[in-house]
């Protein structure tokens, strides 16, 4: 232990260790984050709280958020731990004796499972205001690792291309500069988001991966509004430092009377001595673990949407009773009318708002729309964009300014809409009456929040910064969102941004599904749909399939194979679908609702390595390790006509042992072959190594054309399709 380490704090459960450094003349620093057992040392100088104020800033000329005058001060004041159903907590007080301000950090753990929370609140302990430029959420030094040893992770996301995953050298961000003899760096490399639109520009992501000892650590920003998260080099290691909005970036700040405090937004990390999917895997039981109890988490109902390539938001009784009819054939479970219904006019984009079915569309009254879904055995559903009112609607004159985000007094415009500010009661009562009408009066039991204007910075009214004001009202979104669920516990709520522009676990703590893309394109689609269980959870991944009468058979297997991994989500003109395409739907949807059970215990991996947008072949997996006694859920009747060679090259027909006790470590991939691939790929399985494996397509289970050879001692799975693309199948992989 160095000499000046006065007391090191350890903290964790079965599944994750955590060591705290208290110095008594610097500040307390994270000597470990692991899995638990031995693990290499995180012992860095960089504090594990950073506070900028503008009348000290930063110790160094830099504009990152390592170093901050404040930072340096901090000195260990306390720490109180406590444990309640598995929730393990340790809070670290710190104070700074210079600016009266003191720091609680907040860490929260499951039992069992290696990743935490972190979150910190700033007290101004002092006789003076303080006025708060940035606050970290979390920060930790990676001792004698250089930018040279790690891969950094992050997604691009952009409207129809969402969650592009890549893993690069972080020395191409950060390169040797020779620090030795000038003290720590000056640069980071750095990601941020704009406005309300969390993942408009990037998946509120990343991490870090150590090339050959596989320690790897994955993030994620906890908020529907503006972060930052940065990577830097310090003389002792690289850095990380994760964080809600701050003045550089988003037009924050938040002065502390005496006695105020602050909260900054929660920050979620993961760990693994075994590689990104092993730290992705600790993610989703934490993401798991922190989910609001729903009882669609149990149902996973299946859905239909008639808007992608279908109806496109000119919905009328005409056009969707057959289509109702057919969803139902299908094996649909919801049934979401989408956007269109409250239109008259034919010109909707700027009226909306007062949310109140059209009377031409529904000649009968959207009623009888909604009653025929119900006849047919699902529940009604409606698209709803709560958070905007058209500039052209009528409520715009209703509500008061107030009620709306503002910027020098104007109201904020985007592209034809006012933006409601939640913390304003006016606004509140607006869109509680709507959905409290919708529901209670026409039986509404799903509702597609979608999102589509981004205002920018935020608003001046009642704030200090125009981002402090955005940070009030996207927290007051969200308990907005909480009050709706406790009034309506069964209503089933989507998350939806222009496909996925506001896709953060802030949100998805709290809502049910996550449309994954609004892409239209079948064979785009699949980059999406494979990287999505890095970004979100597979059972709240929608992945929209949306077959079409004019497609081949095979391209109806493509699309279908593009949800049913996930939270199908389905689309397309069924009711003028021949024979075989319909049985190609239905079947697919048979295979998608017997997998349901798997969903939410499953963990993600990518046999062919994150999906990059243009790749010919493209590949996730599902693992099921979790025993069971049967056959597993495609043992009930899926046919295996088709001799399938397994692990030594003989063709089996028969399917194999189904129905062996314990049997376990099934897993089940997507493999999609776009135009301009080869004929075959090799798909790497390393957790399959040494397994006799029995391997055969699940769907679409009579189409042939496609041979699977599986070499047990490298892990590799030869995928060849003789078919021409584009082509895809879902693949059942059953060690015997």
């Amino acid at each position: 232990m160095p000499a000046d380490v006065v007391e090191t704090l350890r903290w964790g459960h079965s599944g994750l260790a955590v060591a705290l450094e208290i110095h008594q003349d610097r500040p307390v620093t994270l000597r470990e984050l692991s899995p638990g057992g031995a693990a290499a040392p995180m012992r860095t100088s960089q504090p594990v709280v950073e506070v900028l104020v503008p009348g000290e800033g930063r110790a160094r000329a830099s504009q990152r958020l390592s170093e901050t005058a404040v930072g340096l001060r901090l000195r260990y004041a306390g720490a109180d731990r406590s444990v309640q159903d598995g929730r393990h907590e340790l809070r670290v007080r710190l104070r700074d004796e210079s600016s009266g301000l003191g720091a609680e950090l907040l860490l929260e753990s499951y039992e069992g499972v290696p990743a935490l929370r972190s979150s910190v609140r700033v007290t101004n302990r002092g006789a003076q205001p303080v006025l708060l430029l940035a606050v970290t959420s979390f920060a930790a030094g990676f001792h004698g690792l250089e930018a040279a040893d790690l891969d950094v992770l992050y997604a691009g996301s952009a409207w129809l291309g969402e969650s592009r995953w890549t893993r690069q050298p972080l020395a191409g961000h950060l390169p040797d500069l020779g620090l030795e003899g000038h003290g720590h760096g000056r640069g980071a490399y750095a990601l941020t988001s704009l406005g309300t639109w969390s993942s408009g520009r990037y998946v509120p992501m990343g991490g870090l991966a150590e090339r050959g000892s596989g320690r790897t650590w994955l993030w994620q920003i906890e908020h529907n509004g503006p972060w930052r998260w940065e990577v830097g080099d310090r003389l002792d290691g690289v850095y990380a430092a994760l964080s809600g909005p701050t003045d550089l970036d988003h037009q924050w700040s938040q002065p502390l009377a005496p006695g105020e405090s602050f909260t900054t937004v929660p920050v979620s990390v993961a760990v693994s001595g075994d590689g990104l999917e092993s730290a992705a895997a600790a993610l989703t039981a934490h993401r798991r673990a922190s989910l609001r109890p729903h009882p669609d988490r149990d149902r996973l109902p299946l859905v239909f949407n008639d808007y992608m390539n279908t109806l496109m938001g000119d919905p009328t009784t005409e056009k969707l009773l057959p289509l109702i009819d057919a969803a139902a054939e299908a094996g649909a479970e919801v049934f979401c009318v989408d956007a269109g219904w409250y239109d008259d006019g034919g010109d909707w984009w700027d009226s909306v708002g007062e949310w109140r079915p059209s009377s031409t569309r529904f000649p009968g009254g959207i009623e009888e729309v909604l009653a025929r879904i119900r006849e047919r055995g699902m529940t009604p559903g409606l698209w709803l964009e709560p958070e905007v009112i058209g500039v052209r609607s009528p409520m715009a004159g209703k509500l008061p300014d107030e009620a709306f985000l503002q910027r020098g007094g104007v109201r904020v415009a985007e592209h034809g809409r006012y933006h409601l500010d939640l913390r304003h009661p006016a606004a509140v009562a607006h869109v509680d009456q709507v959905i409290d009408r919708l529901v209670t009066e026409l039986g509404v039991g799903y509702f597609k929040l979608d999102y589509n204007i981004n205002p920018g910075a935020g608003t001046d009214v009642d704030a200090p910064s125009a981002g402090a004001g955005l940070l009030g009202h996207n927290r007051a979104h969200l308990a907005w969102l909480e009050s709706v669920l406790d009034r309506h516990p069964h209503l089933v709520l989507e998350n939806c941004g222009s496909g996925a522009m506001r896709m953060d676990y802030a949100m998805l703590s709290r809502l049910q599904l996550q449309s994954t893309s609004d892409q239209q394109d079948f064979l785009r689609y699949p980059p999406i749909a494979a990287a999505a269980p890095l970004s979100v959870l597979p059972e709240q991944a929608a992945n929209w399939a949306y077959p079409q009468p004019e497609m081949t058979e095979e391209e109806v297997a493509f699309t279908m194979c593009t949800g049913i991994l996930g939270r199908l989500y389905l689309s397309g003109n069924l009711h003028r679908m021949d024979g075989p395409r319909l049985a190609l739907v239905k079947e697919g949807v048979a295979v998608h609702r017997r997998l349901r059970p798997v969903l939410p215990r499953a963990t993600a991996c990518w046999p062919l390595g994150l999906p990059g947008w243009d790749d010919p072949w493209l590949a996730f997996a599902l693992r099921d390790d979790s025993p069971r006694s049967d056959g597993g859920p495609l043992s009930d009747g899926t046919s295996r006509s088709d001799a399938i060679p397994t692990g030594d090259g003989s063709p089996r027909s028969d399917g194999g042992p189904r129905n062996s006790p314990g049997a376990s470590g099934d897993t089940y991939v997507t493999v999609w072959r776009r135009p301009g691939a080869p004929e075959s790929t090799v798909l790497s399985l390393p957790h399959l190594r040494g397994r006799d494996l029995e391997a055969t397509v699940a769907y679409p289970a009579q189409a042939g054309g496609w041979r699977l050879d599986w070499d047990p001692g490298a892990a590799e799975l030869t995928v060849t399709a003789h078919v021409p693309p584009p082509t895809a199948r879902i693949l059942h992989l059953r060690p015997r």
